[in-house]
């Protein structure tokens, strides 16, 4: 992925790239465009441990706080997500997409466009499936992959718009 920020601004840190020091304050919302993927948008937010490319976080903008999906095992419900776009691991600060399409983290399960278009947290930290479970449904993403995305492969596209996660089934 090779997105550049639409009107860039002197010191800008590239969507790509993790830093040790704070660039931009916490929330900070950019628009970039990737020659292959369209444009999207990012949010500055500080690493949390265990951060690869594509594993989708919880944050909260104002602090810039991250915390890797289902770490505890429970769905934080109503929670806005992002997908990381570098190894931003604790004590480093970068880009997390929050619109567009996005390549992020999957378990080992397919994805089937012929199955639904719905996207679900895993029970594994950071990553996403297509198998239905109450309660952790992505709220605005959807997968768009026109064939199946096979179990052994560890990363899928889906849509992104703002998602947060499912809010608790009563």
């Amino acid at each position: 992925m090779a997105y550049k920020i639409r009107n860039g601004f002197a010191g800008s840190q590239p969507i790509a790239d993790t830093s040790t020091v704070q660039n931009h304050p916490f929330g900070t919302i950019v628009q970039a465009d990737d020659p292959t993927y369209g444009g999207g948008e990012f949010i500055y937010l500080k690493g949390v441990a265990s951060t690869v490319v594509g594993s989708i976080v919880t944050y909260v903008a104002s602090t810039g706080a991250t915390v890797l999906t289902l770490t505890s095992g429970v769905v934080n419900g109503g929670a806005p997500l992002a997908v990381a776009m570098s190894a931003n691991v604790a004590s480093q600060y970068g880009w997390y997409q929050i619109a567009g399409d996005a390549v992020i983290k999957k378990t080992a399960v397919k994805v089937d466009p012929a199955g639904t278009t719905k996207v679900y947290l895993s029970a594994t930290s950071g990553r996403v499936m297509q198998t239905s479970v109450a309660g952790r449904q992505v709220i605005g993403a959807r997968w768009i992959t026109a064939t199946t995305v096979t179990s052994t492969t560890s990363t899928a596209i889906a849509t992104l718009n703002r998602p947060v996660q499912q809010g608790a089934i009563t």
